[in-house]
């Protein structure tokens, strides 16, 4: 990228670079062009080549400029609510209990093989822009809900219409490997035969999924099963994720790192040895705690091991109509402070550049650096630790994507 910048953004910079605490340039300064970043760094070092005569300058007095947040594990596309089950946790019912009762995902797959896609997708697109309202520019959005061909392909397309039409970057994520479904009772060796042989092969053929996803737990998958699945997302080329140790130790953080996962997500349970072999591998944690209040868990991720162990530690809303109906991931941060103790700058780092590495995008956003995108937010705060601090109500300046 040669020549002036198309725009320069004044302000307090929250680069979240290696150094300073937040990769901090007070009274710093953003040149962008081409939807890209171009230069960064403190206003007194701006070259006087960067501002042409076209040049658009944005001063943004004492505000704090951060990366475009990034939610990087959703479940955005459902039909329904689960209102009931959460009432019946509060009266003793514990999720696994729900599930084997009929309720849990299952009444949600239910509800949404039933519903119009176009229902589906008001839906969704009404829940990513209250997401996007809050900063957020990337994010990820599972399938899950489906279980079947048909109804899987039905998500992923929609998430990535919402991708084609909404000012946001869509990764999306096939997660058939949820639960067995209603038709599928006592067989789940031949659901996963479906989904190695079918469903997988059928979104890889359309281009509609990034990654591959599944549920390592008593009341989902097993170990193995999701290793088959693993497998055959590997021979298609797709990287994969996994929901892990969320309500037992399942081995589930040991078998990302094994398959060498971009993310293991959940972790509640995870044991040492788990956390030692992600930390080998760079698989992110990536931490749920919308989903942690919602179930009323009591044990906690493995954080302190996390931090001594150098494991990166994403943090997302899991938004989903059964344990986590939370579209504010400024929200999920203050919770992750809250419940996990982590401190603001690791939940902004969480939410920006841990985040994009959960996608596999951490060369192109997450950090404010040049080369890559122009995703970022201005925010009305005198210190970037504000945005874990407000409970909800915290509204950006403005948004940018790709420069606009």
């Amino acid at each position: 990228m040669t020549g002036p910048a198309e725009a320069i953004w004044l302000g307090h910079l929250a680069t979240m670079a290696a150094g300073a605490p937040y990769g901090a340039v007070r009274d710093g300064a953003l040149a962008v062009r081409d939807g890209r970043i171009l230069w960064v760094g403190p206003r007194a070092g701006l070259s006087r080549d960067l501002a042409g005569p076209a040049t658009r300058i944005h001063e943004m007095g004492k505000a704090w400029i951060t990366p475009g947040l990034i939610d990087c594990h959703t479940h955005l596309i459902f039909a329904g609510e689960r209102s009931a089950e959460f009432e019946g946790r509060l009266l003793g019912t514990s999720y696994e209990a729900a599930a084997r009762q009929g309720g849990g995902i299952l009444s949600t797959v239910a509800a949404t093989r039933k519903a119009a896609s176009a229902d589906l997708e008001a839906a969704a697109r009404g829940r990513l822009r209250t997401l996007m309202s809050e900063g957020v520019t990337t994010i990820e959005i599972k399938s899950g809900y489906g279980l079947d061909l048909e109804t899987e392909l039905r998500l992923l397309r929609i998430a990535r219409e919402l991708g084609r039409t909404e000012a946001v970057t869509v990764r999306t994520t096939l997660l058939a490997a949820h639960a067995v479904p209603p038709e599928f009772v006592g067989r789940s060796e031949a659901f996963v035969d479906e989904i190695v042989q079918r469903i997988l092969p059928a979104a890889k053929a359309e281009r509609l999924a990034d990654a591959v996803d599944g549920f390592l737990e008593p009341v989902a998958f097993s170990a193995p099963q999701i290793a088959r699945v693993f497998a055959a997302a590997g021979a298609h080329g797709l990287p994969v994720k996994l929901h892990a140790d969320q309500l037992s130790d399942g081995g589930g953080a040991a078998l990302a790192a094994s398959h060498r996962a971009l993310s293991a997500d959940h972790l509640e349970y995870t044991n040492e040895s788990g956390v030692r072999a992600m930390a080998e591998q760079g698989v992110v944690a990536v931490l749920l705690p919308g989903a942690y209040a919602t179930v009323g868990a009591r044990q906690p991720p493995p954080v302190p091991t996390f931090r001594a162990r150098h494991v990166r530690m994403a943090v997302a809303t899991d938004c989903n109509p059964g344990s986590s109906p939370l579209t504010s991931l400024l929200m999920a941060g203050n919770l992750a402070c809250a419940l996990f103790r982590l401190t603001p700058e690791e939940v902004l780092a969480g939410m920006t550049a841990h985040a994009a590495a959960a996608l596999g995008l951490d060369a192109e956003v997450g950090r404010l650096l040049p080369g890559l995108r122009a995703d970022f937010v201005v925010w009305p705060v005198d210190h970037p630790r504000e945005l874990a601090y407000w409970m909800g109500g915290l509204q950006p300046i403005t948004r940018v994507r790709h420069g606009r």
